[in-house]
């Protein structure tokens, strides 16, 4: 299976589904970005660190996976040279209304988040990648491209699941129960018994895979990062969340 070319499409559907995450800010929110006052998420519910960014005037800033209308609009109305790359065209509409509804510079580009090819060496002072890269089989080629096209200095904010959220059997998850089912690393595409799997399948929901804390925090350091910032948040949709951090955000920065 092409896993890009099916979630590019479950992702436009989730845009027509209004997804929380599909859905641009308002005028107003970009209007006190532009007088300094701002906050973006890298995971569900907490706010990114101030002490996290540096000051956006001029800076050129790639939000990585992040298109909807959210991040990005913000950070360019902060003052920030903002590319937006996302594998959805409906994600990447969705920063275009922004951008055109309230004057906005915003580039964006449709493309595979592990594969930054476009971009030359050192184009960006800072990246922005909440969670998304549940989205795609492998994460190290995302954090090697991330490091290659960020400059020395520049920082990465990255948002992604904690995996233990998915060793449990997912549906009984949603209804509240937690037991145990699966092995990490883990895989839509093999985890799941052919019924359910098809299931999700026919109903183009978003395939996902769980990703190792190894690969996740560790592939971060073997691509040449210095992780020096994280924090955990909760997500009120998850029954685990009742019990431990379900996500978790990281700032790694390129020497």
């Amino acid at each position: 299976m092409d896993i890009r070319a099916y979630n590019r499409r479950a992702w436009d559907k989730e845009v027509q589904l209004g997804n929380q995450w599909t859905l641009p800010v308002d005028s107003e929110v970009i209007a006190a970005a532009r007088q300094g006052q701002w906050d973006i998420l890298l995971t569900p519910t907490k706010p990114v660190p101030k002490t996290w960014v540096p000051d956006l005037g001029g800076r050129d800033v790639l939000c990585l996976a992040s298109g909807g209308g959210q991040q990005a609009p913000i950070l360019a109305a902060a003052g920030a040279k903002v590319t937006v790359l996302d594998n959805s065209p409906a994600q990447l509409a969705q920063d275009r209304l922004v951008a055109e509804r309230d004057s906005l510079v915003i580039t964006t580009v449709e493309g595979d988040m592990a594969d930054l090819s476009r971009f030359a060496d050192q184009s960006f002072d800072l990246i922005v990648h909440p969670v998304s890269n549940l989205f795609v089989p492998e994460v190290r080629p995302v954090w090697k491209e991330a490091f290659r096209a960020l400059r020395h200095g520049g920082a990465l904010l990255a948002g992604f699941v904690n995996p233990a959220l998915f060793i449990f059997d997912l549906d009984l998850a949603e209804r509240g129960v937690l037991e145990v089912k699966h092995k990490l690393p883990y895989s839509d595409l093999t985890s799941l018994p052919e019924e359910e799997r098809q299931r999700r399948i026919d109903e183009e929901e978003p395939l996902e895979f769980g990703h190792t804390l190894e690969d996740q925090i560790g592939g971060q350091c073997d691509a040449g990062f210095m992780v020096c910032g994280f924090y955990e948040d909760h997500s009120p949709e998850d029954a685990l969340s009742g019990y431990m951090p379900t996500f978790i955000a990281t700032r790694a920065v390129k020497p």
